[in-house]
């Protein structure tokens, strides 16, 4: 595992330990990796998991007359939670970098957004700027937390990968027209298509245990805009903030977000690229260099 943090390397050790006599073929060796693919997800998923943990158990249980308004009570939750992630070693220092820089480009887009009435928080606590609580950078750097994580836990690699400051051109161009849509032409299916252009070449090679698969990269950025979607429905539904159709009553978040939040994730990807460079498969780039001294 590349760039595993100390408690990963030793819970790594531990289940090749465990794991060392499991089959190498058949159904049940299926199975094990299934489930190493499972476990390894969960794990990558754990800031954003916890989260929205927190903002359901509050939606159940948080007092309505507590002297600490919900919203801030939600805020200092995801700054522990935070912490625990560096102190328990669950998270490096170098991942952090991303994971505030994302924090930082989502609050000043909510900043934005609820400013013109795309969604709205409940106005109470003290942690706030403006009508934006400061647990709801939170939520992003959830995104940009599982992005990093995933890159390691899997030891990811890619063939065909765009250029990099081809990426970050489009990704600067979608973070603007989340802005410019409002009094100008919305170029969202422009920004789209672009996403396929660039993107439609690239696998993304991933290794579970033994086994390493190979998944289209716009496949698997189709994946998490859904996942990310679905977790949306369950804040909105724990009433974290609410769209203006859910004003008066809840329901189910327009699937028009869908396209927004993989435009979202598409600037995650650049950021994470930037820190952790796509690098084609060792075994891939070994057989190139074996066949050029041929």
């Amino acid at each position: 595992m590349q760039r595993a943090t100390s408690v990963e390397r030793r819970v790594d050790a531990w289940a090749h330990r465990l794991l060392l006599g499991a089959p190498k073929s058949g159904f049940r060796a299926g199975l094990i990796e299934f489930a190493v693919f499972v476990v390894k997800q969960a794990w990558a998923c754990v800031f954003g998991a916890t989260l929205l943990l927190v903002i359901v158990a509050a939606r159940f249980w948080y007092p309505p007359d507590a002297a600490l308004a919900r919203n801030d009570a939600l805020t200092i939750a995801a700054v522990l939670i935070q912490v625990a992630m560096l102190v328990f070693r669950w998270e490096s220092g170098r991942e952090l970098w991303v994971i505030v820089l994302f924090h930082l480009t989502g609050t000043v887009m909510e900043l934005f957004k609820t400013d013109v009435g795309s969604w709205a928080y409940a106005v109470d606590g003290f942690l706030r700027i403006g009508g934006v609580p400061l647990f709801s950078g939170f939520m992003y750097a959830a995104v940009g937390s599982y992005m990093v994580r995933v890159y390691r836990l899997f030891d990811l690699g890619f063939t065909r990968y765009p250029q990099r400051w081809m990426t970050a051109i489009l990704a600067i161009a979608i973070y603007v027209n989340f802005f410019a849509h409002h009094w100008w032409w919305d170029a969202r299916w422009i920004l789209l298509a672009a996403v396929i252009v660039l993107w439609l070449p690239t696998v993304m090679h991933a290794r579970i245990w033994r086994r390493t698969i190979r998944i289209p990269l716009l496949v698997v950025f189709v994946g998490v805009a859904v996942f990310i979607y679905l977790a949306e429905n369950i804040g909105t539904w724990a009433g974290a903030w609410a769209y203006p159709d859910q004003a008066a009553g809840w329901q189910p978040v327009s699937a028009s977000k869908l396209s927004s939040w993989f435009l979202l994730m598409i600037i995650s990807v650049v950021l994470v690229a930037w820190v952790y460079p796509p690098q084609v498969p060792a075994a891939i780039l070994h057989g190139e260099r074996a066949a050029s001294l041929r």
